[in-house]
C-alpha cells in the first residue's frame, strides 16, 4: 500500500527551536495544501515556485512568511509537502505550528519524513540512515562521507552484489524448476560466481573498522601526576579555556570532556593528577579513581610530565599504570627544558609550541586512514547483514565444491540474497523501522 493511502497529514519544525533569523516548519500529507490554504494570504500554489504572504489566524497576522509547495511524488517525503518559512522566534514558530495543527495535522514523530521517503521509495534504507549520519555526524569529514551514502554509493554497491546473487540463483532455479527444458549450471560456474559475490561483500567490509572509527571516534585521555600541564594541554588541543589552568598542585577534581575535531570525533578527556599522598583529600581522591577509570576506557593515553623539571619517581609510578596501554609520552614546558629525552614528544601548552605536530600523530595513532578516501561508511546493522551474507554465500561455495544437489545450494544463495534485502529495507521488520528511525530528530 502506498504510504498515501494508510497514513494521515503530519507536521513539526523542520529547524531548531530557538531565536534565529529563519524558522522553518514542514507538512507532509494529503491534506497539507488543503491546510496551507486556510491559513496563508496568498496560497495559489504552482509547481517549482514559492509564494510571499502571511500565515493568518482568521482575520489576525500571525507572521509574514514564504511558503514553499512540493508537489507528491516530487518532494522529500513523495506526498505533497508544504514547508513554511517565517520569522525565527520560539513563539513565533509555536504559533505557527499550532495553527497547522488546529486545521487537521498531527505532530510528526522522531525521523518520520525520513521514515515515509523510504517507504514511499524515494531512498532505501541505507540512504535513510545516512541522513541521521550527517544531522549527527560530530566532524566536517564524516558529513562529507556521508553524504556520499545519501548520494547512493553504498546503495549502487549492495546493488551491484545483489543483481549478481539474483543472477546465479536464477539460473540455478530455472534448472531445478524446467529440468526438461534447461540445465542446470556447472559446478565450475557456481564456484566462480560465489567466489567473485564473496569478493564483492569482503571488499565492503573492508572498511568496517574504519567506518566505526569515524562514527564513533576515539578516547583519548591526558594522564599525569598533579601540575605537569594536563588542563593547560587539554585547552591547549582544543583551542579554547575549558579547564580552569593554576600552578596549585589538585585543581583538577573531575573529569573534564570534549569533542576535538581531527578528520574523525575524539573525546578528549582531561583528569584530577594521580599521586599516591596521605594529604591527599577526600574529593581529590575521587578524582583520581575517575582517571584511573578514564585511563581504562581510553583508546590512547597521553602522558605528560614536566619537561623542566624532568621525570621523577611520581611520574615513573604513573607511568607504570600505563604499561599495556596504546600511549604517548608528552613532555610540557619544553620552552624551559634543559635534559631531553629522545622518545618524547616535547610541547610548551601555555606557547603552543608543537601542539598542531601532536595534533597530527593524534590523528596517525586513532586513525591513519583520510576520509577523502572512503567512497562509503556502514553503521554496525549494515556489517551485520554484509556478514550473514557473506556466511550464507560460504556456504554455498562451500556446497558447490563438493557438487551438492543445487536445490539445496539454493537455500543459502536465497538466504544471502535475503540478508542484502534487510540491509537496503526491501525485507524489513517494524522493529527494525522503529530503531532506526527513533534516532531522528523530530522535523527530519
Amino acid at each position: 500500500m502506498n504510504i498515501r493511502d494508510e497514513f494521515d497529514t503530519i507536521a513539526a519544525p523542520a529547524t531548531p527551536m530557538g531565536a534565529g533569523g529563519v524558522g522553518i516548519i514542514r507538512i507532509s500529507g494529503d491534506k497539507a495544501f488543503g491546510i496551507i490554504e486556510k491559513i496563508f494570504s496568498n496560497p495559489n500554489f504552482e509547481p517549482g515556485r514559492f509564494k510571499h504572504g502571511w500565515i493568518m489566524d482568521g482575520e489576525i497576522k500571525i507572521d509574514e512568511a514564504v511558503v514553499l509547495p512540493f508537489f507528491s511524488p516530487n518532494s522529500y517525503t513523495g506526498e505533497d509537502v508544504v514547508e513554511i518559512q517565517c520569522h525565527g522566534g520560539v513563539n513565533v514558530v509555536k504559533n505557527i505550528l499550532n495553527l497547522v495543527l488546529k486545521q487537521g495535522a498531527r505532530m510528526a514523530e522522531r525521523g518520520e519524513f525520513t521514515k515515509r521517503a523510504f517507504l514511499n521509495k524515494r531512498m532505501d534504507l541505507s540512504q535513510a540512515e545516512a541522513v541521521a549520519d550527517i544531522i549527527h555526524s560530530k566532524t566536517c569529514e564524516f558529513a562529507k562521507v556521508s553524504m556520499k551514502n545519501l548520494s547512493g554509493v553504498l546503495k549502487e554497491k549492495i546493488n551491484d552484489i545483489r543483481d549478481d546473487i539474483f543472477e546465479v540463483l536464477s539460473k540455478i532455479t530455472a534448472g531445478i524448476d524446467f529440468p526438461e527444458d534447461v540445465n542446470e549450471p556447472e559446478y565450475s560456474y557456481l564456484i566462480n560466481c560465489f567466489e567473485n559475490i564473496l569478493d564483492k561483500i569482503d571488499n565492503v567490509l573492508a572498511g568496517a573498522e574504519t567506518s566505526n572509527i569515524f562514527r564513533e571516534g576515539a578516547k583519548v585521555a591526558i594522564i599525569g601526576k598533579p601540575n605537569v600541564g594536563k588542563s593547560s594541554l587539554f585547552n591547549a588541543l582544543l583551542s579554547l579555556d575549558r579547564a580552569i589552568v593554576t600552578d596549585i598542585a589538585g585543581t583538577t577534581r573531575d573529569v573534564l570532556r570534549e569533542t576535538l575535531d581531527l578528520g574523525i570525533p575524539v573525546t578528549l578527556i582531561d583528569t584530577a593528577g594521580i599521586r599516591e599522598d596521605e594529604d591527599v583529600s577526600k574529593v581529590e581522591k575521587i578524582g583520581i579513581e575517575y582517571s584511573k577509570q578514564s585511563l581504562d576506557e581510553a583508546d590512547l593515553v597521553l602522558f605528560v610530565y614536566d619537561a623542566s623539571k624532568g621525570m621523577d619517581d611520581e611520574d615513573k609510578e604513573v607511568l607504570e599504570l600505563l604499561k599495556n596501554k596504546n600511549h604517548l609520552l608528552i613532555a610540557n614546558k619544553s620552552d624551559i627544558a634543559e635534559n631531553k629525552i629522545n622518545n618524547a614528544l616535547y610541547i610548551s601548552a601555555r606557547r603552543g609550541d608543537g601542539i598542531e605536530d601532536l595534533r597530527k600523530l593524534l590523528k596517525e595513532k586513532v586513525c591513519n586512514i583520510e576520509p577523502e578516501s572512503l567512497d562509503f561508511v556502514t553503521n554496525t546493522r549494515q556489517q551485520q547483514c554484509l556478514k550473514k551474507a557473506r556466511n550464507s554465500m560460504e556456504q554455498a561455495l562451500l556446497a558447490a565444491q563438493v557438487n551438492e544437489l543445487q536445490d539445496l545450494i539454493s537455500i543459502d544463495v536465497k538466504s544471502a540474497l535475503l540478508a542484502l534485502d534487510e540491509l537496503t529495507g526491501e525485507l524489513i521488520t517494524d522493529n527494525i523501522l522503529d530503531n532506526i528511525f527513533e534516532n531522528f530528530c523530530i522535523g527530519k
